[in-house]
């Protein structure tokens, strides 16, 4: 006959299972254990892929919330949190909601970093990796997004015939990279966590003409290769990529 106490063991573990599964089933592939501090309110194949992807290079623990499949139904989950602005990444971070790609990383490196992905302030490769952690939105992702809604307006057909301002800016990136191995120098660094989205998105959606791009496209390789980065694809895009926008017509 069981004992009271080997009962209660019994249901204790019971109960652990339940809850183990009911957390992998809200965040397939997160990690698991401890006390999550970082929520991450996701869309697959959108900009919150930076903040897994940085979370998976820490090894931050984090919660992972997001529809599988529904990039609609994701997106209202955001907006019940965030009703002000729907946007991905959301997260709430030590308590705090935050939007903006860009600062969530800064924040994250600033209290957990400890040094990591960043180069060494005095360097030299500081100041490029600050540069390139900002031209990633505020010029790239702008100038690229701005060319393929002007292109969708106007017949949907890629721009080829003269350079746009988003193939301008990626020829910047393009010749950057033949002198460096990263857009922070020598090493891998937040920098490249956010010149992935703009630089994949221009060539995606035919926005840019990867043939012109070679030292673009090797680092695109490079980076993807990292471990964290598969991590982070297996949490946040298992699927691999959900209702994605149409790309512009070659002829």
């Amino acid at each position: 006959m069981c004992s009271f106490k080997a009962v209660a063991v019994l249901l204790m573990a019971l109960a652990d299972i339940g809850l183990q599964t009911t957390a992998q089933a809200q965040a397939p592939g997160a990690m698991v254990g401890g006390t999550a501090h970082l929520v991450i309110y996701h869309a697959e194949a959108r900009r919150s892929e930076r903040i897994v992807w940085l979370a998976e290079e820490l090894g931050i623990p984090y919660e992972l919330k997001y529809r599988r499949g529904d990039v609609a139904g994701s997106f209202a989950d955001i907006r019940k949190v965030n009703p002000g602005m729907g946007v991905a990444p959301t997260v709430i971070y030590d308590g705090q909601l935050l939007v903006e790609s860009g600062a969530i990383i800064q924040v994250m490196l600033d209290r957990e970093g400890k040094g990591r992905l960043v180069p060494k302030l005095k360097s030299p490769d500081y100041g490029t990796h600050m540069m390139f952690m900002h031209y990633a939105e505020g010029t790239l992702a702008a100038d690229v997004v701005a060319d393929y809604r002007t292109a969708m307006a106007t017949g949907g057909k890629a721009p080829r015939d003269k350079e746009t301002d988003g193939q301008r800016a990626m020829r910047y990136a393009n010749d950057y990279l033949a002198t460096h191995k990263y857009f922070g120098g020598s090493e891998f660094s937040a920098a490249d966590i956010m010149m992935l989205f703009p630089t994949a998105y221009a060539i995606r959606m035919n926005v840019a003409d990867p043939s012109k791009y070679p030292n673009v496209i090797a680092w695109q390789d490079r980076v993807q290769e990292r471990p964290a980065f598969k991590r982070m694809l297996a949490a946040a895009r298992p699927d691999g990529r959900v209702s994605p926008p149409p790309a512009l017509k070659v002829e």
